[in-house]
């Protein structure tokens, strides 16, 4: 439940704490005074969208805090837990602040999480019903989730299950009808790879060849100025001015130092590497002989490789390459599509296979589902009429119908099933069950959405209910019978409720007040947690008593009081 909620800068309220108790407890006030506010507080703090208008005029920034008294709740616990959140077994504090400049933090214990994560933990703190979800049960699309919120925890398995084997169906059908267009269109894609490929295995493209070749071309189409200056320099080592070569008079050298070299290990040496040079340089002369050679002016072969070269830049451009490695890689590529598109009739086949498979395996549980539905179906209407006839509304009947489907197609699986439903109900005797959404009134929605909401408390792991002016449309006797259900609600929930009926205020435990005041040229909203004699003079208000100093006003409102104190009687509601 929540412990007490603390607003700053929201709306006209400036600074505010609400201390809230276990049981039933309402807000009252005129039209106006700011009950509103309160509950755009409670849905700021659950994850609610982040208006900058909610922010009091003249401020840059508004803020809500919030703490919950959730004791030993597991599922709480595990999501704390994998946020790496501390969890003493009984507290959570939430904070939500939002500027003018659009900035937008959430606070979990202390710690700065996302909006997302907000919301998640959100459902298992606090379940808020407002005027708004009077058009949800207008709307028969949402009929449907109403129904499955009835349902157990094997249900529930059953609808996680449905949309998982949904999910894969539709994963298979998007893969099987991918196939199936692209099978119709292979031979053109199949009979233009087939030409590629033939010019890439003719070309029979080499790593490092463009290299070699670039180098090839250059050579030779400097071939003449090599040799020319290979045949300088072979001359130069092979011939001198004199009638001997160089290497000649090298090798005079080393003969002579080892003539002498007996006399000192300098000369030795000078020796020793003299006769090292004479075979370096005649190595070298006759490695300039080879070259010389080789390097004569070879038309053809520079043709050929430059046709050549010419070849593989222009593979290159074609497949948007600068290396001929990635031409290769390309040709992988293309032929790994051929050798796909080639067996593509046996991907197709197994695809079919696939698709009639998980087809099979959804339609088995969509069935299982509808089955369940029906069945909870069945005791929804039971209990409703029930719960109706607590609210006034004995005479009426109420159904859940399975509407048809049209067409004679299948349809095709959603991930909620192949059921739609809508709510019918016949409010008086002797008319024929109709859509809701047609003929209820104002009033009979307030009642039958409080009908759900009564039966939701058993199946739902949320411990406080917030109502928000669910009593439009009701007074008199209703309004009575809707405190009664409220009140029984309050047995097992923490519930608060926005309300304008004396009736509803009088049966429960706390009430507070919240009324407007200006001081200085400003408006201020302020809550009031009410006193026994406070109270009194509220409910008389609400009566209709003026400012509550009617005599007969005031009275009544002690009977109601009383009533409500004598009926629902818990140890915690207030003494008159």
């Amino acid at each position: 439940m929540i412990q007490s909620m603390t607003i700053q800068n929201i709306a006209l309220i400036e600074t505010l704490r609400i201390d809230f108790h276990p049981g039933f407890q309402v807000l009252a006030g005129e039209t106006g005074a700011g009950k509103s506010i309160v509950v755009d507080a409670m849905n700021l703090i659950l994850g609610g969208r982040a208006d900058r208008g909610l922010i009091r005029s003249g401020c840059e920034k508004a803020s809500v805090e919030a703490i919950f008294d959730v004791p030993d709740h597991q599922a709480v616990a595990d999501l704390l837990a994998r946020e790496g959140l501390e969890y003493d077994g009984r507290t959570v504090t939430i904070q939500r602040e939002i500027t003018t400049e659009g900035k937008n933090l959430c606070r979990v214990c202390g710690v700065i999480l996302s909006l997302g994560f907000l919301r998640e933990l959100s459902t298992h703190l606090m379940d808020i019903h407002g005027q708004h979800e009077h058009q949800f049960l207008m709307d028969p699309a949402r009929h449907l989730s109403f129904l499955d919120r009835m349902g157990n925890g094997e249900h529930s398995a059953l609808l996680a299950q449905t949309a998982e084997a949904c999910t894969t169906f539709l994963s298979a059908h998007r893969r099987y009808a991918r196939l199936r267009r692209e099978n119709e269109q292979k031979q053109y894609r199949v009979s233009e790879l087939e030409k590629l490929l033939k010019e890439l295995h003719e070309a029979k493209l080499k790593e490092g060849e463009e290299e070699a070749l670039t180098q090839e071309c250059l050579r030779l189409r400097n071939s003449e100025k090599i040799a020319s200056t290979l045949r300088q320099a072979r001359d130069a080592l092979s011939r001198g001015e004199t009638d001997s070569s160089c290497v000649e008079r090298v090798k005079e050298a080393s003969t002579a130092l080892s003539t002498i070299q007996s006399f000192g290990d300098n000369i030795r040496a000078l020796g020793e590497r003299c006769e090292s040079l004479y075979y370096e340089l005649q190595e070298i002369s006759y490695d300039l002989s080879g070259l010389t050679e080789d390097s004569e002016n070879d038309p053809d072969r520079l043709e050929k490789a430059e046709a050549r070269l010419d070849l593989i830049r222009r593979l290159e451009r074609k497949h948007g390459a600068t290396l001929i490695g990635e031409v290769l890689a390309t040709q992988g590529r293309l032929e790994e599509e051929y050798a796909r598109l080639c067996g593509l009739d046996d991907e197709v086949g197994e695809a079919a296979k696939a698709h009639k498979r998980t087809l099979a395996a959804y339609r088995l549980l969509a069935r299982e589902l509808t089955e369940s539905r029906k069945r909870i179906a069945e005791a929804f209407e039971q209990a409703m009429m029930r719960e109706l006839a607590d609210l006034g509304m004995e005479k009426a009947i109420f159904s859940v119908s399975f509407l048809p489907h049209d067409g004679e197609k299948p349809m095709m699986p959603r991930l909620t099933g192949d059921d739609d439903v809508e709510f019918m109900i016949a409010p008086n005797p002797g008319e024929p069950l109709k859509p809701l959404a047609k003929i209820a009134s104002g009033g009979e929605l307030s009642r039958i959405m409080l009908a759900i909401k009564s039966m939701e408390t058993d199946n739902s792991g949320v411990d406080s209910m917030v109502f928000d002016e669910i009593d439009t449309g009701i007074s008199g006797k209703m309004a009575q019978a809707v405190a009664e259900k409220m009140a029984g609600i309050a047995a097992h929930r923490q519930v608060i409720c926005v309300t304008h009926l004396p009736q509803i205020a009088a049966v429960a435990d706390w009430q507070y007040l919240v009324f407007k005041s200006v001081q200085e040229e400003r408006t201020y909203t302020t809550v009031l947690e009410l006193d026994d004699e406070g109270r009194v003079a509220e409910i008389a208000r609400m009566i209709g008593g003026g400012e509550g100093s009617a005599e007969n006003a005031a009275e009544y409102a002690r009977t109601l009081l009383d009533a409500g104190r004598k009926k629902h009687g818990p140890e915690n509601r207030s003494k008159i």
